[in-house]
């Protein structure tokens, strides 16, 4: 199979298409013919650590949103069947090697594809999505009324978090430059704050939770945002938890592969409360491309590579 790999940690020219051996399934597990696939900060991150290759002791493939069709099952599946339309974020934050024309990975971390996306929307989705589902519904508990400031509310975690959140039925506020203040009232944002004019400590207040999905000072700047009791979840890593949380919960998100999660946001897709935004779609050959787009930091939704 076609596959692009991490020939050496540097920039978007080490990602190298190679022909690989196709995986086979296991027990309790399928194999995915990928017909497209998300790109994510996490695989530039990857590409360009020294770190992951150590950690993982090999050339990491990169690559864990996939959307694509089931190939063939392993021993002990019951959940799919051959010629299955399915997406998911498979083995994260292990390797995957979504960037591939085939993936293994168990059940499990598949759910049936949102029958109105096709695969290029549905692999816009698992990890962003999961990310936001599990911030906001699984550690904050958002219930109708409350009210819900996102940072990157345009970014590819942010836009999915600003629907979940109103489908919920709670009051959104988001951060975002003003270019695309427009786009996030149409998504279902209440408020839009311009974070290059505006501080958004001056101009929010009474905040149930907070999702912060920048990383550097916003987290000790959205502590005075939030109420008694209320919940700030950050996104980028642990280390961005203030160390005095000034009487509110604090928790550090790492998504991980869930079906129940991809069931709820494949069901909200289908009901037109979540729309996945794809910035840019590119070939698997142009992988490259795609991180040298997603590094610049400008994109409004998702990047993704079709494969086939």
């Amino acid at each position: 199979m076609r596959a692009v790999v991490v020939s050496q940690w540097g920039g978007p020219e080490v990602l190298t298409e190679v022909e690989a051996d196709r995986p086979e399934p296991g027990l309790n597990e399928i194999l995915v013919r990928v017909h497209a696939a998300g790109v994510n900060p996490v695989d530039w991150k990857t590409r360009a650590s020294g770190a992951a290759l150590i950690a993982w002791g090999e050339v990491p493939m990169v690559g864990w949103d996939v959307s694509g069709t089931v190939e063939a099952v392993g021993p002990g599946v019951t959940l799919y069947r051959e010629g299955d339309e399915v997406y998911g974020m498979p083995n994260f934050p292990r390797q995957a090697g979504g960037y591939a024309e085939y993936v293994v990975a168990p059940t499990r971390h598949f759910a049936r594809k949102p029958a109105s996306l096709d695969h290029v929307q549905a692999a816009a989705l698992p990890l962003a999505a999961l990310t936001a589902w599990q911030a906001l519904v699984d550690t904050a508990g958002v219930t109708a009324g409350q009210r819900v400031l996102i940072h990157a509310a345009a970014g590819g975690v942010g836009h999915l978090a600003v629907q979940i959140a109103k489908a919920r039925g709670a009051y959104v506020i988001g951060t975002a430059s003003a270019a695309k203040h427009e786009l996030l009232r149409e998504l279902g944002a209440d408020e839009v704050l311009d974070y290059r004019t505006t501080d958004f400590e001056d101009a929010v207040s009474d905040v149930d939770v907070v999702i912060d999905a920048v990383g550097g000072d916003y987290a000790q700047r959205s502590l005075k945002v939030l109420k008694p009791g209320g919940h700030l979840v950050t996104l980028p890593g642990p280390d961005g938890i203030p160390a005095d949380t000034q009487g509110v919960h604090a928790s550090w998100v790492l998504v991980e592969p869930d079906l129940k999660g991809l069931e709820e946001i494949a069901a909200l897709a289908d009901q037109g409360l979540l729309k996945p935004l794809v910035d840019t779609v590119l070939p698997l050959e142009q992988a490259a491309k795609a991180h040298e787009i997603g590094e610049l930091g400008r994109t409004t939704g998702k990047i993704v590579l079709t494969v086939g």
